[in-house]
């Protein structure tokens, strides 16, 4: 028989978010009661508004028809959406051909590694959403799990003290950089002047930024910028990732994008767009067209208006949930231009306050320490969630901080 895969075999056993839905499962069995509400995972709750609804509806019954009907598209996805991506998001920045329309941002991550391989060295924010690094590890550009990080991954803390922004002194030389504003988990958000620095910082080190801005749409500031190529220089060394499924509920549906732009090139010189290109046409067949119909809805002034509307239901959900913590002598960072607050317990560790507040509270949250060694003492709390149970939840925090 062949032998498995060494890259896998370094892995961690269980990725954190299904080992979260396994102590539900057992503590629900061990204690039944009263409904166990989760503020954990960042998986949206509401439905798909009526506008955007309606484009998936009419795609769907277009394939009914013989002049509606189609088959494979194209690999970078319908040109029209590719077009309607650059000109709503990258105005006179982005063109088309640099769009490449995806089943979602997490799967762009993990086939982006096919473009740099084993070889390349790679830095991810501390803390960080965890497929940057398993991402790493199953390409074979980490090694196995050494006391609280993979051998291989240079690790950014991101802490109060610094701002929740690294030491860019740190960056290895010709690697990756894996980097996430609004960020997940901590809900900080990078100002121009502080991605700036990151994209000097990738040059003097002849770096690529992947930077992860799915949650860009829950920016309300026009001073914080929601794309890295609204920071000069970023053209020559950032890929950028985004996504429809916190803005639009396509959680499910699976739609997003990326843009790698044609002015990124190789230390050799090749272009980093043709191969992006190249594996996209090789290993994936393209989005969903009826997702895609979706995304064109979503991007119609309607539609448009709809997502501002979800997202700020998310908002108000998260700051409920802040405000509710600082009361209780809880320190936070998010909540405001992001669905996540990263709450601090000093002096604790996360899978320790996670079991006690999923014990007295019977709620979900997610133990810092998932995303990272910076992560320890920390939980996320997620602002996904119906309006009711989110309330309900507040409440049952404000009892157990009176108690502790």
């Amino acid at each position: 028989m062949p032998k498995r895969n060494a890259a896998i075999a370094n892995i961690k056993a269980s990725y954190l978010f299904p080992e979260i839905a396994k102590r539900r499962r057992e503590f629900e069995e061990a204690n039944p009661g009263p409904p166990i509400i989760s503020l954990g995972i960042g998986n949206t709750t509401e439905p798909i508004m009526p506008h955007i609804n309606s484009g998936l509806i009419e795609g769907a019954r277009k394939l009914g028809t013989a002049e509606g009907y189609t088959g494979y598209g194209d690999e970078q996805g319908i040109p029209v959406l590719r077009e309607r991506i650059a000109r709503i998001f990258y105005p006179g920045i982005i063109a088309p051909d640099e769009v490449f329309v995806s089943d979602g941002a997490k799967c762009d991550i993990g086939r982006l590694q096919l473009l740099f391989g084993a070889g390349i060295p790679v830095t991810v924010q501390d803390p960080s959403y965890p497929v940057y690094v398993d991402g790493s590890v199953f390409i074979g550009a980490a090694g196995a799990f050494e006391g609280s990080g993979y051998k291989g991954i240079t690790y950014l803390p991101c802490t109060k003290e610094n701002g929740f922004f690294p030491d860019l002194s740190m960056l290895p030389e010709g690697g990756l950089i894996y980097y996430c504003s609004p960020n997940n988990p901590t809900g900080a958000v990078s100002n121009r002047e502080q991605l700036t620095l990151l994209i000097k910082a990738a040059h003097k080190t002849k770096s690529i930024i992947i930077f992860d801005a799915a949650y860009s749409h829950f920016i309300r500031d026009n001073d914080l910028p929601k794309s890295i190529f609204e920071i000069p220089g970023a053209g020559t060394c950032a890929i950028e990732i985004n996504s429809f499924s916190k803005t639009t509920g396509f959680t499910g549906v699976r739609l997003g994008w990326s843009i790698v732009p044609k002015a990124l090139k190789y230390s050799s010189g090749e272009s980093v767009n043709d191969d992006w290109n190249r594996i996209c046409t090789t290993i994936f067949n393209g989005a969903s067209n009826i997702a895609q119909a979706g995304g064109l809805a979503a991007l119609e002034d309607d539609g448009l208006k709809e997502m501002e509307r979800l997202c700020d239901f998310y908002l108000e959900n998260t700051r409920q949930i802040k405000t509710t913590l600082e009361k209780g002598g809880i320190s936070c960072t998010g909540g405001e231009a992001s669905p996540y607050v990263w709450a601090h317990f000093p002096g604790r560790e996360s899978w320790e306050v996670f079991s006690e507040i999923l014990t007295k509270c019977r709620l979900i949250t997610t133990p810092g320490s998932g995303f990272g060694p910076a992560g320890n003492s920390f939980i996320r709390f997620s602002g996904f969630g119906h309006k009711e149970n989110v309330e309900e939840a507040c409440l049952r925090l404000e009892r157990y901080l009176l108690k502790i």
